[in-house]
């Protein structure tokens, strides 16, 4: 994976420490012309992987980069799934058959709904999952998606509920199908790897908030610290400005000592913010002189 990864979190109006700039975020980036300049910006500046939520709007920035293959042959996409109030919306104007029609795989509607008609009377969540996978990565149709994840709603939820085999289901289907490694985004990192090693889920790559003040790092800092020296995986630091609580200079620097990150994901709206970012993970990143600190 590269070192950085380019997160949409500006494009849909998060931000966990002011509502108010959400809300300006939301109304800039509301013409798509917007979020594929940013994206554009981006790429120039030598970040050129996209780790986006399967909003339907980001099936727009898809079309666009299919319709210029040559500008994106490089463009890697990591799809973070499923996008739940995109079902609940669909729901509400398009109904229930509505709403399987519209996200179905294109291998056939009859087929896939019979894979979910049965699988609903079978409570069979292998099919559930695989299901709900296919219909996700739909809009990546031809693009390169070297790593799919599954969102940290849906993680946390199956944690809390025991419901660890469809972990395993996730990994197995992403890589058969999709030739991909499979991810996980976590707002509990320490649980989730235990699990992930109890159902063979091995060398997971897992996203979780990893930043110096502990901001959203459920299940303590000190066991962060622990997996990070100890546990065989590739972890990827997300939060690491903890919403603009720390300096960039001072979180990169600080991420940067770490042991065990193998990426960093970070949100940005401007060309200068993006460039600033790129240039403090260079100057910092696996640097002797933090290494022998």
């Amino acid at each position: 994976m590269d070192r950085l990864l380019f997160g949409d979190n500006q494009f849909f109006g998060v931000n966990h420490m002011s509502e108010e700039k959400a809300r300006a975020q939301a109304m800039r980036f509301q013409d798509i012309r917007s979020v594929i300049d940013v994206l554009d910006n981006a790429m120039d500046e030598g970040v050129g992987t996209f780790m986006c939520t399967t909003h339907d709007r980001i099936a727009l920035v898809c079309d666009h980069m299919r319709a210029n293959p040559e500008r994106y042959r490089d463009f890697k996409f990591m799809p973070c799934m499923p996008y739940a109030h995109k079902y609940a919306n669909a729901v509400t104007e398009d109904g229930i058959l509505g709403t399987l029609k519209r996200f179905m795989p294109d291998e056939g509607f009859l087929n896939a709904a019979m894979r979910g008609g049965m699988s609903l009377a079978k409570k069979d969540i292998e099919g559930i999952t695989t299901l709900l996978v296919d219909a996700e990565m739909k809009m990546f149709a031809g693009l390169n998606t070297p790593v799919i994840f599954l969102q940290n709603v849906v993680v946390d939820l199956l944690l809390g509920l025991g419901f660890n085999e469809a972990f395993r289901i996730f990994a197995d289907h992403v890589k058969n199908r999709y030739n991909a490694e499979p991810a996980f985004i976590t707002m509990n990192m320490p649980m989730l790897l235990d699990v992930l090693a109890k159902v063979g889920v091995d060398n997971p790559i897992v996203c979780s908030n990893i930043n110096k003040i502990g901001f959203r790092m459920c299940g303590g800092f000190e066991a962060y610290e622990r997996a990070l020296r100890e546990r065989k995986f590739r972890a990827i630091a997300m939060s690491v400005f903890a919403s603009g609580a720390i300096p960039p200079k001072e979180a990169i620097e600080w991420i940067c000592r770490q042991p065990n990150i193998e990426s960093i994901v970070f949100g940005a709206s401007s060309r200068a913010n993006i460039r600033n970012t790129k240039e403090l993970v260079d100057r910092f990143w696996h640097s002797p002189a933090l290494e022998a600190a």
